[in-house]
This record gives structure tokens, C-alpha cells and sequence, in this order.
């Protein structure tokens, strides 16, 4: 027995031609939570930061996480049809996404504010970092909405039979993406936080908790249906998590062998 997918109408509602979708507000959610919390970190004593630099990092940020996130998409997903479609790198009504084009597009944004600003680039990714898993929480519940990104046919008392997923249960891999890479992530990050750590620590544990978490739910995520698994073994998802989580790793190792000072933010 297979739980049925709610029927959830993904527009929440309209006026005329213009629409207001689960997902955007999903994306707002996040982008509201991380002004918020970044502005709550900007007040505390000594912390070296001001509400205008906080408006100023999360507008590059978003810029980063649009631009790099459909660049990416159709980079890592998209190419071949790319090639032969140029402008459809422009098709944003055509959807697309990629986490890790978003990533590489926020990291740029942190190099740039960094360097118009004269902060520590490591100083910066670890006051970006612990802002980012609700948004990824709120995205996958969105996800979850849409019906799409569903995981792989299983027969767990808790997999969903999702409209577009064809007549077996399926995985909810996005409510798995969600816990792991939202909630628990959040938690970590918050936690590791707490205490003064070495600059770039705190955005090493972000590189390599996201990495694990996705290269594990992706055995659960069905496989792009144009690229498959390579080898028959390994997602593309897999293969783009795994320099996240060498990146992750090292960066730990280097804060802790570079910084024996501990520094959780530098002015």
C-alpha cells in the first residue's frame, strides 16, 4: 500500500497573468529566513559586520545562487541541447536549476564581496554558510509540491505514487533532501558555530555535510532520465557532490592547521 501523492495545486493563486507558484514562495521563505538571521548575526557585539554590507552580500548572493544555478543547469544537465539551442540558456520559463551551479555562483559572489570589501574571503563563506539549509529545505519541500524530482520505485510503507512518476510508489527523496541537507545541516552549522572556530572551518563543514548528504540521498533520487547513471553505478548528482566533499575536507584541515588562533570572524 502506497501513500497517494496529495494533490497540491502548485499555483497558489492568480491575478490575470500573473501567477504566485509554491515554489517561489518557497524560495522567498528562504531568502526572508536568511535576511533575518543575517541581520541577527550583523548585531551581536563585535561582529564586524553592518546591515548595509548584509544587504549588500545577500543581493550578490542572489544573483550568485540565480545565475550560477541556471548556468549550471543547463551546463551539467543540458549541455548537449545547449549546444544546439543557445538561447535556451535565456528559457528561464522553461525551468531548471542546479544546486551546484548556484554554489559555484554564490562562492563568486563571496569572492567578490570580499574583495570590494576588504574582508577575509574564509571569514565571509563562514557568515554565508549557516544562512544557506533552510533555503535548501524550503526549495526540496517545493519540490516536493511540484511532483517532480521524485526518487527511485520502492516498496517502504512511506514511498508516494507521484503523477508524473508513472503507477509505482516512489521514493520522496525530496522530503529525504529536505531532513538531510536542510534541517540536520542547519543544526550542524549552527551548532559547530557556536564555539570561535579557524576562518573557513564553518564553510568546510557546509562543503562536506552537503556532499555526503547528497551523494547518499541520491541512491534514492531516480537518475536524470538523459544522462542515467554512469557505469550504471554513479549519478550525475553523485559526481558533482564529490569534489564538495574533497573541497569540504580539505578546507577543515587546512582552517585547523593554518588558523591555530581561532577566529570566527575577522573585521
Amino acid at each position: 500500500m502506497a501513500l497517494q501523492f496529495p494533490q497540491i495545486d502548485p499555483i497558489i493563486f492568480s491575478i490575470g497573468p500573473l501567477s504566485v507558484r509554491w515554489y517561489g514562495v518557497m524560495y522567498l521563505i528562504g531568502f526572508l529566513f536568511a535576511m533575518w538571521m543575517a541581520n541577527r548575526q550583523a548585531e551581536k557585539p563585535n561582529s564586524g559586520w553592518s546591515k548595509e554590507q548584509v544587504s549588500d552580500l545577500l543581493f550578490y548572493s542572489m544573483l550568485g545562487v540565480i545565475l550560477g544555478g541556471r548556468i549550471g543547469y543547463v551546463l551539467f544537465y543540458q549541455f548537449s541541447y545547449f549546444v544546439e539551442n543557445p538561447v535556451y540558456l535565456l528559457r528561464i520559463d522553461q525551468g531548471g536549476m542546479s544546486f551546484h551551479g548556484g554554489a559555484l555562483g554564490v562562492i563568486a559572489a563571496i569572492v567578490i564581496f570580499a574583495l570590494r570589501t576588504k574582508k577575509s574571503i574564509l571569514s565571509v563563506g563562514d557568515f554565508v554558510v549557516p544562512l544557506v539549509p533552510v533555503g535548501l529545505m524550503a526549495g526540496r519541500i517545493g519540490n516536493f509540491i511540484n511532483g517532480e524530482l521524485w526518487g527511485r520505485t520502492t516498496d517502504v510503507p512511506w514511498a508516494f505514487v507521484f503523477p508524473t512518476g508513472g503507477p509505482l510508489p516512489r521514493h520522496p527523496s525530496q522530503l529525504y533532501e529536505a531532513f538531510f541537507e536542510g534541517l540536520v545541516l542547519f543544526i550542524m552549522l549552527v551548532w559547530f558555530a557556536k564555539k570561535p572556530r579557524p576562518a573557513g572551518s564553518i564553510a568546510g563543514l557546509f562543503l562536506f555535510g552537503y556532499g555526503v548528504f547528497r551523494f547518499g540521498i541520491e541512491y534514492f533520487r531516480e537518475p536524470d532520465a538523459h544522462i542515467g547513471l554512469y557505469a550504471g553505478m554513479i549519478s550525475q548528482g553523485q559526481i558533482l557532490s564529490l569534489p564538495m566533499v574533497l573541497a569540504g575536507a580539505a578546507l577543515i584541515a587546512w582552517a585547523y592547521r593554518a588558523k591555530p588562533i581561532l577566529n570566527h570572524s575577522e573585521k
